[in-house]
């Protein structure tokens, strides 16, 4: 399962608006310019955000994006949903039509992709955006940070 580059992106958003505080308005251009996110992608990302309660949006003179809800109250899975949909990790678990397989139900395979996705789920809904800012806080300068090329 690969998240979209939008994902990231939201992970982002949302985790500046965390540390910026509740209530306090940002506007778009400063956390593009901060996230090194394209404007035009922003907004995109940012429509899907408020569609779902996790940021909300604010026109005029004073407009601008903060979160919408506590950052303990927004995990993970929660930004995953509001841009991508429900985790799903093989095109059988969008439904019975989507499977060339005629009985779903005993597919040992399939039965082990839905534990898979059960702990995907339970691992992102885990993870609030509180304690990815107190982890945050305790990372030093010159901490490695690891990615995708780093993990073997």
């Amino acid at each position: 399962m690969i998240l979209n580059q939008a994902t990231d992106y939201g992970f982002r958003i949302v985790l500046f608006l965390s540390r910026q505080g509740i209530g306090v308005r940002t506007e778009a251009q400063q956390i593009s310019e901060h996230e090194n996110i394209p404007e035009r992608f922003l907004f995109k990302i940012m429509r899907k955000l408020t569609k779902t309660g996790i940021v909300k949006s604010y026109r005029g003179a004073n407009g601008g994006f903060t979160v919408g809800r506590a950052p303990e109250d927004i995990t993970l899975l929660n930004i995953v949903e509001a841009i991508e949909g429900p985790i799903c990790v093989n095109v059988c678990f969008k439904g019975a039509n989507h499977c060339n397989k005629s009985f779903t139900k005993h597919c040992v395979v399939h039965q082990e992709l839905a534990k898979l996705r059960q702990d995907i789920t339970a691992r992102l809904s885990n993870i609030d955006f509180k304690s990815l800012l107190e982890k945050e806080n305790t990372l030093k300068e010159g901490d490695q940070v690891f990615c995708c090329n780093s993990v073997s």
